[in-house]
This record gives structure tokens, C-alpha cells and sequence, in this order.
């Protein structure tokens, strides 16, 4: 339970830390592609919509899981806070509400991650609208 209590913060955080990183490389990376990507540069719709969605699953999946790892966290914490009671034999609320909000500082945290994270997955995703649309338009005949 030592190792635990010991690095279950770093590990946690640390989780959080580089899923929030990746998230924010990829917000970025797919802004700046958006921004210099030039359609006639693609002869076929898939093709495009291969190059446009590029790790847009990745910032899904974090933006989707990071409260879960967040949550973990907590769970975690609740389970050493009362296990420290138990080992103490006492009741002391004072340690058991600080033991509590110290575990959910990591739903917090995930939740932190999550919410920008689906929040850039949405912008790029109707970006991708935009781009595919503005394709077909390209690829229709003139009449």
C-alpha cells in the first residue's frame, strides 16, 4: 500500500500530463495542416478524407478517456484514505474529508483534460465538414 500511496499521484498526473500534450500537439498540428492544405492537391475524395482525419481518433480517445484515468485516481485515493483509517482505528473526520478532496483533485484534473480536448476534436471535426464540402463542390460538373 506504501508503493501506492507513494506514486499514485505521479503516475496519475503524469498520465494526465502527457494525454493532455498529445492532445494539444494534435489540436495544433491539425490546425496548421488545415490552414496550408490546398484541395487540388487530392484527385479523390477518400483520399482526402484519409489526410484530413489523421489522428483525429487519438484526440477523440483522450478527450473521451481522461476522465476515466482521472477517476481511477480517485478511486485509488478513497481506497488509501480508508485504508489508513482502518489501520489507525479511529475516527477522525478532519482526515477522512482532507483524504477525500485530495483524491478527487485527479477527476478534477481529468476532467480539465477532457472538456478542451472534445472541444478541439469538434472544431476539427467540422473543419473536416467544411474541407470534404468544399471538395465535392470542386469535383461537381460545371454545368
Amino acid at each position: 500500500m506504501e508503493f501506492l500511496k507513494l506514486y499514485l499521484d505521479p503516475f496519475i498526473f503524469g498520465t494526465l500530463g502527457l494525454m493532455g500534450f498529445i492532445a494539444l500537439w494534435i489540436t495544433l498540428e491539425r490546425t496548421f495542416y488545415y490552414q496550408k492544405l490546398n484541395l487540388n492537391d487530392f484527385n479523390q475524395g477518400e483520399l482526402l478524407q484519409i489526410a484530413i482525419t489523421k489522428n483525429l481518433t487519438t484526440l477523440s480517445t483522450i478527450g473521451a478517456n481522461a476522465p476515466y484515468v482521472g477517476l481511477l485516481g480517485t478511486v485509488l485515493g478513497i481506497l488509501i484514505t480508508f485504508f489508513d483509517l482502518g489501520q489507525e482505528q479511529s475516527i477522525d473526520t478532519g482526515a477522512i474529508m482532507t483524504g477525500l478532496a485530495l483524491a478527487l483533485k485527479a477527476t478534477a484534473a481529468g476532467i480539465a483534460i477532457a472538456i478542451p480536448s472534445i472541444m478541439s476534436y469538434n472544431g476539427l471535426m467540422r473543419r473536416v465538414d467544411v474541407l470534404q464540402a468544399q471538395f465535392t463542390a470542386q469535383q461537381a460538373p460545371k454545368p
